[in-house]
């Protein structure tokens, strides 16, 4: 075993992962008593911005703009609807797809909701310019994993 962090290629501290995973368990910690008042969930909590933002959405647009699949969603979009915020049914275009509305309380939940994203900054005591910086930065991270889970299984292959 060596000495030096900076020289193990192994050191839990040198590792991307191991930074990502613990700073998505701390944020969403800050989140979670902000959260616990309106009866959401942190998944909970972006099934519906997404939805503020962008209802109706078929199950399979809102699966794409949260990258979560189906069966991560449904229960989901299920506990959401039996707290009163959504509503799914048929979508009217197509009987085989599944559409999600916003109920009226999901609706007005919006404007308890506006007030998490300034309390969470506070709370993180880091500057707006600094969480920005971050955003872009793991913006690139998921595009880049998104990239290299997509690519050849292979890197060393090439396509026939």
């Amino acid at each position: 075993m060596t000495d030096r962090v900076e020289d193990d290629p192994l050191a839990l501290e040198q590792q991307v992962c191991f930074a990502l995973s613990v700073a998505a368990r701390g944020v969403v910690a800050v989140y979670r008593p902000l959260l616990e008042p309106m009866g959401l969930t942190h998944p909970q909590y972006l099934v519906m911005l997404a939805l503020w933002q962008h209802a109706p959405l078929s199950g399979r647009e809102l699966s794409r703009l949260l990258q979560l699949d189906p069966g991560t969603l449904s229960p989901l979009l299920k506990r959401l609807e039996a707290a009163g915020y959504v509503r799914r049914g048929r979508d009217a275009s197509d009987e085989r797809s599944l559409a999600v509305s916003l109920t009226p309380e999901g609706q007005a939940l919006r404007a308890r909701a506006e007030r998490i994203p300034p309390a969470v900054v506070q709370r993180l005591g880091l500057p707006l310019a600094e969480l920005r910086q971050l955003h872009g930065a793991l913006t690139e991270v998921i595009a880049a994993a998104s990239r290299a889970t997509t690519g050849p299984a292979d890197p060393g292959q090439t396509s026939a």
